[in-house]
């Protein structure tokens, strides 16, 4: 029985188009854009992967467990993050996002309003894709 799920899997993995991958990129940016603006730490233990690195515009790197604990104990929040324009490109079983996004929120109790480039690594593991590392630079307002 195994190997008949399988090969199932596989197939419906292969009968992927890109653009039907690109949409699920899309809506998994918002969805970790939801997500942390809402403080939904369970669907964030789902998306992000284990190995995440999260660099920040400010130059600080955090492990998954480090971003989540900021976001957790409130020393990072974030209240609004829009997407702007999102750009995907597909690599395998691996994606390039690339987007530019306005973020305000409050880190270690000073409020930020930026305007952002980021550039997030997604990687499919079965059929979900997981944020593995986040970049993000800083852009004039």
């Amino acid at each position: 029985m195994r190997p008949f799920i399988l090969v199932n899997v596989l197939a419906l993995l292969a009968s992927l188009t890109p653009a039907q991958s690109e949409d699920e990129l899309r809506q998994a940016e918002k969805a970790w854009a939801a997500a942390v603006t809402q403080r939904d730490f369970n669907a964030l233990e789902r998306l992000l992967h284990d190995d995440l690195i999260y660099a920040h515009s400010t130059g600080v790197i955090e492990t998954k467990q480090q971003y989540l604990g900021r976001l957790r104990t409130g020393a990072q929040r974030y209240d609004r993050i829009e997407h702007e324009k999102i750009t995907v490109k597909l690599h395998g079983n691996a994606a390039v996002v690339h987007a530019f996004v306005r973020m305000t929120g409050e880190a270690d109790k000073r409020p930020f309003d930026n305007r952002l480039m980021i550039l997030h690594l997604w990687v499919r593991q079965g059929n979900q894709w997981r944020l593995a590392a986040h970049q993000s630079t800083q852009l004039a307002k």
